[in-house]
């Protein structure tokens, strides 16, 4: 197998193991990607509260920035309420989970007097956990985060 087929093989079985879809295979096999948001939109801001927070998961010695995280994004009563919900659980509250996951989505799930987005964390080959996170819009703050479904909404 030549190395261009064993290229394009990798990344298919890769974007397999990721979950990705056909249309991010092909952006992502030399097309130039883009992220972007506004410092406005809360969909933007708990996008990028749970991508730092991830990579601070992910990064030794980090967990004076998980905490500084927390405290710019949540609400103080909030921030009470995880510290109790992941003393019971022995788990992240953040992720409700004791791992890290590889990668992640958030969408926005729309509301009227806040903003409610879906979190997609995908952990590997397992089923994909799905969280329920509900922010302010007048503070743009996190006060409420649980697991679709189950004691979510």
């Amino acid at each position: 197998m030549n190395r261009k087929a064993r290229t394009a093989l990798t990344a298919g079985v890769l974007a397999v193991a990721l979950g990705l879809g056909a249309t991010a295979q092909a952006a992502s096999a030399g097309t130039p990607r883009s992220v972007s948001g506004k410092t406005s939109d809360n969909i933007t801001r708990i996008a990028d509260f749970y991508g730092t927070y991830i990579d601070a998961m992910n990064d030794e010695g980090s967990v004076k920035l998980r905490a500084a995280l927390r405290e710019h994004y949540l609400t103080p009563a909030f921030q009470k309420e995880l510290n109790a919900w992941e003393k019971r659980n022995h788990a992240n509250g953040v992720l409700r989970a004791q791992n890290v996951p590889l990668a992640w989505k958030v969408t926005d799930n729309g509301t009227a007097d806040h903003t409610e987005a879906v979190i997609t964390l995908t952990w590997g080959k397992s089923h994909p956990t799905k969280l329920v996170v509900d922010m302010t819009r007048g503070s743009h703050k996190i006060f409420h985060i649980g697991e679709k479904g189950i004691g979510g909404k």
